[in-house]
């Protein structure tokens, strides 16, 4: 019996993922334009034409408007597509860029204002945390699917120092303005964190 194939979204998800990128949007320009905090739920509903309802409907925070992303479980797939004979660090490393690239070539302005709505918000930036310590897990959840005999902490520990990696590499590239390519700078640090593992620093 042969598998199934992927089903296109149907006009119903299209729509529904295309109102979520609105209110999204329109929140990040509020954000920008008047504060985080001065924002309001209402304020960003009304921006982007739909009720209060709705926007609690695809958000249950007015945080989560600036966390939500589908990169994580983009990236966690990604892992356990990578070749076996890859290390956990490699594999990481390859499926971020790989992730990155595509983000950052279809929404370069949006991920810019976003991670620098994060880093600058004190009540954003308290999330991160959270929000990392899940990725974490997932990544490693990951690595495990890809090859069942590896060392959980050691995972864990892979999953922990690459999503480092990438934040340090995110805080640079909005202190510069975004002015250097993200994928660029995300391979820069990586490569700075293998000399540092393989005692080369």
């Amino acid at each position: 019996m042969t598998a199934s194939p992927t089903p296109v979204p149907g006009l119903r998800e299209r729509k529904k993922a295309r109102t979520r990128r609105t209110i999204q949007e329109h929140a990040l320009r509020l954000f920008l334009s008047q504060g985080f905090q001065n924002t309001t739920v209402e304020q960003i509903a009304a921006a982007a034409g739909v009720s209060h309802m709705t926007f609690f409907r695809y958000f249950p925070t007015k945080e989560s408007v600036v966390e939500s992303d589908d990169y994580d479980p983009l990236i966690a797939r990604l892992i356990q597509e990578r070749p076996a004979h890859e290390s956990d660090l490699v594999a990481l490393r390859e499926a971020l860029l790989h992730g990155l690239r595509e983000v950052y070539g279809a929404g370069r302005e949006a991920l810019l204002a976003r991670t620098r709505l994060i880093l600058t918000t004190p009540a954003l930036r308290a999330r991160t945390w959270d929000n990392q310590y899940a990725t974490q897990l997932l990544f490693a959840r990951a690595l495990q699917a890809r090859d069942p005999e590896g060392d959980e902490l050691a995972r864990r520990v892979a999953a922990a120092a690459a999503l480092a990696t990438v934040t340090t590499a995110l805080a640079a590239w909005v202190e510069g303005d975004g002015a250097r390519a993200l994928p660029d700078l995300v391979d820069e640090a990586f490569r700075a964190l293998c000399r540092e593992a393989d005692g080369h620093g």
